[in-house]
């Protein structure tokens, strides 16, 4: 059996990591993480396995009582292992026990992947986004109460 573990992460591991992530164009640096981070109250998750960092899920607080999963990528060696989908849900333990009412989401459209999982996990859509040149960079808004 592959041991895998879902453990509290530094953002230099996240940069490094955003790095080897191909859907990522152009990755945030460490003064972007360190920007969104500062001052508030926020949870940085690494997946490993057979301790190989293979992905990690940041999220913060977004306002009293919400919590936004802001970025994640799981590096295309340890994908289809449901990696991301126990990042999630460990996210939404934390934040649960932390006090938040709910979480939110954004997803490109391109990323039909992502948006499926959170669908699977009872997010709801709540806005779409215009953004960028073409349909596949829209946002696409998503939403979970956790006090269900």
């Amino acid at each position: 059996m592959i041991q895998q573990t879902i453990r509290p992460g530094t953002i230099e591991e996240v940069v490094a990591l955003s790095q080897q992530i191909p859907e990522f164009d152009n990755p945030y640096g460490k003064d972007e993480y360190q920007s969104r981070l500062r001052d508030t109250v926020h949870l940085i998750q690494i997946a490993e396995v057979e301790g190989e960092a293979a992905g990690f899920k940041v999220g913060y607080q977004l306002e009293s009582g919400v919590f936004y999963s802001w970025m994640g990528g799981i590096h295309p060696d340890f994908r289809a292992l449901g990696l991301a989908s126990q990042m999630l849900k460990a996210q939404e333990q934390w934040a649960s026990e932390q006090g938040y009412h709910s979480l939110k989401v954004k997803s490109r459209n391109r990323y039909a992947t992502m948006v499926a999982m959170l669908l699977r996990h009872g997010y709801q859509i709540e806005h779409f986004e215009p953004k960028g040149d073409t349909v596949a960079d829209h946002r696409i808004h998503l939403h979970k109460d956790l006090k269900k």
